[in-house]
């Protein structure tokens, strides 16, 4: 690992291009590029997470912490490493300081693999609007936490009316597990189909706060064309915000898996016995991991968030963005610039 105090983006290049000629690494096997947005106090985080998903995924991990933006000189300094504690790839931490860190994308830019898709993950508090961040107008696709904010059901339906399809968020991956769970249930019901289940109704126990459980019972909405409701449980729901699922079947039948919080589920389903099987947490580097398997846009997230939130269409929008530069030194009520470059450009923005 090579530590850069006080330098430029050209310098952070030409060292990441040194220690590949001396390590021998061969870029062509970089998937993608993974750019990681943390404040300092997440970053310990962010790296673990970004280290477990770079094994999965071969990529270049650039990691931008924004610190000090009121500081009066801009300042950058990096760390740059391959096959390091980062995983076996090349990663970049980098650490900007004063108004460089309001134009990161300055940085980032030349360090992005060529003619690889592009991810940008928010670790902590996403963006109002996603296209005020040229490090989300450039991604191909866009991972944000709807769950780290005070407000989460509120920042569902920010995400929904700033949704652009490409983006994703880790409050719908932490319900997979769920969801996969419930879809094997319903095909070995009573024997019969799964095409010949019908689901009239839906309850979710757990946090009515809580995004996963929200988008959980959105996801079962728009599968099953019925309500589902999230009502509150009686224990702690733990990071997914849910307890309990219950489904409505035809025929009078009622399904129920509950989480036994010893990693395990108990599912109770009509004329058999109750059966268990394994449900447990799964850590960040895990769900990193699942957003990075697929790179086109996540439909049944859009479809879930849809019906979490009343709004309708988000799959029919425009899949990239315009930046739109937000100064947040700008006085209360200045108007947002637009400017064309990086990436992608977005029609929404422009209507906005």
């Amino acid at each position: 690992m090579t530590t850069l105090w006080d330098t430029t983006g050209s310098a952070v290049v030409k060292e990441l291009a040194a220690q590949r000629r001396t390590g021998g690494a061969v870029l062509s096997g970089v998937a993608l590029t993974l750019v990681v947005v943390a404040d300092e106090s997440r970053v310990a985080e962010a790296e673990e997470a970004a280290t477990h998903a770079a094994e999965m995924h071969p990529c270049r991990v650039l990691i931008v912490v924004r610190r000090q933006i009121d500081a009066p000189v801009p300042r950058l300094d990096a760390e740059v490493q391959i096959g390091g504690r980062l995983g076996p790839g090349e990663a970049v931490v980098m650490r900007m300081y004063g108004r460089l860190a309001l134009h990161a994308e300055s940085v980032v830019l030349p360090l992005l693999a060529a003619d690889a898709p592009v991810v940008t993950w928010w670790h902590g508090v996403p963006p109002e609007r996603i296209a005020t961040d040229a490090l989300g107008a450039l991604a191909d696709r866009r991972i944000t936490d709807s769950s780290l904010t005070e407000d989460p059901t509120a920042t569902l339906r920010r995400r929904a009316e700033d949704y652009a399809p490409g983006d994703s968020d880790l409050a719908w991956t932490r319900s997979t597990a769920w969801r996969a769970v419930l879809a094997s249930t319903l095909d070995s019901v009573s024997g019969r189909r799964s095409d010949a289940v019908r689901v009239q109704g839906g309850r979710i126990e757990g946090d009515p706060a809580n995004a996963t459980a929200q988008l959980l019972a959105g996801w079962i909405s728009s599968r099953c064309g019925c309500a589902a409701d999230v009502v509150e449980g009686s224990r702690n729901p733990g990071p997914s915000g849910v307890e309990a699922v219950g489904l409505r079947l035809d025929q009078d039948e009622q399904l129920e898996v509950r989480a036994d919080h010893r990693g395990g589920a108990v599912i109770s389903q009509p004329y058999r016995p109750d059966s268990t099987l394994a449900l447990p947490e799964r850590s960040l580097g895990d769900l990193l991991s699942e957003e990075l398997r697929r790179l086109d846009p996540d439909e049944p997230y859009s479809e879930a968030l849809e019906a979490a939130t009343g709004l309708h269409g988000l799959s029919d929008r425009a899949p990239v963005r315009e930046h739109v530069w937000f100064d947040p030194a700008a006085p209360e009520g200045a108007p947002p610039r637009r400017r064309s470059g990086g990436r992608a450009t977005s029609a929404d923005a422009v209507t906005s």
